[in-house]
């Protein structure tokens, strides 16, 4: 890190960064209590308070840049210093500067619904959970492009139907592996029941909240689902920190990667969108 125990980020040189950086690379982390994380955190950021950084110094990924956050910058300087002077970091160590204060993008309240996702199963369970999710999606997608069948925006929602499906040939590429004799994936695919997105609504909420848009369907709808990316991105990040198994992890971080580019797909549609 040129000599530097940590580096400061500006609001902009940070979301520059995670526009250019492969989820792969880095870990980006919130320092703040669970009740401040609750309220509003980046989408993608683990928790960890700052009591307990010094803790669990020692657990951080060595192998990829670590990114420090908080309200204001002070309690995210502290960490990023503790991790640098820890030596325990082979990349490089930033943190915030202004907080989440001096940042204006996209905030997503609640945390990560990981509960989808019971961790005592086998890997293939885990994998064929997240296969149904990327059902929900697509279903969601397919009922988007029904609703808005004489409206630009079918398009876009048709090419994230595609995507989400996809995603869900991803997993299986990864799902093969633990699997002796897996079905074919179209037949797994079709046995799916696809209830619930991939940020944990249902589809049939989801599905609803589209019903509900009058004022401006194009930017409105794009919206809705850019909040539904969001949400995935979320939870395939936190499951990717989470699982024990590198292969599994390899497969969240894929997937986040993928609903990245599905999320700056929808914010170019929504900026062509008219009033």
């Amino acid at each position: 890190m040129d000599n530097l125990e940590f580096e400061s980020l500006t609001a902009e040189e940070l979301d520059a960064y995670l526009k250019n950086h492969e989820e792969k690379d880095y870990l980006l982390i919130d320092v703040r209590q669970e009740s401040e994380y609750e309220l509003g955190h980046i989408p993608g950021a683990l928790l960890m308070p700052l009591a307990e950084v010094e803790t669990k110094l020692f657990s951080l990924p060595a192998e990829r840049d670590l990114i420090f956050y908080c309200h204001n910058g002070g309690r995210s300087q502290w960490a990023a210093s503790l991790v640098g002077e820890g030596e325990v970091c082979q990349k490089n160590v930033y943190h915030l500067m202004g907080g989440l204060l001096a940042r204006t993008g996209r905030i997503l309240p609640g945390y990560p619904k990981v509960e989808l996702f019971d961790r005592s199963r086998e890997p293939e369970q885990l994998l064929t959970i997240a296969m149904d999710l990327e059902k929900g999606a697509w279903r969601f997608y397919r009922y988007a492009m029904d609703s808005f069948a004489d409206d630009p925006v079918h398009q876009i929602f048709e090419q994230m139907a595609i995507a989400e499906k996809g995603h869900a040939q991803l997993i299986y590429h990864f799902f093969q592996k633990f699997e002796s004799n897996p079905p074919p994936f179209n037949i797994l695919y079709d046995s799916l029941k696809g209830e619930i997105l991939e940020g944990g609504q249902g589809l049939h909420d989801a599905c609803r909240n589209l019903v509900k848009i009058t004022a401006n369907p194009c930017a409105e709808a794009l919206d809705l689902a850019l909040s539904i990316e969001y949400a995935a991105f979320d939870l395939y990040r936190a499951m990717a920190e989470q699982t024990d198994l590198s292969a599994a992890r390899q497969t969240f971080l894929a997937i986040a990667q993928a609903e990245k580019g599905h999320m700056r797909a929808l914010v170019r549609s929504i900026e062509k969108c008219r009033p």
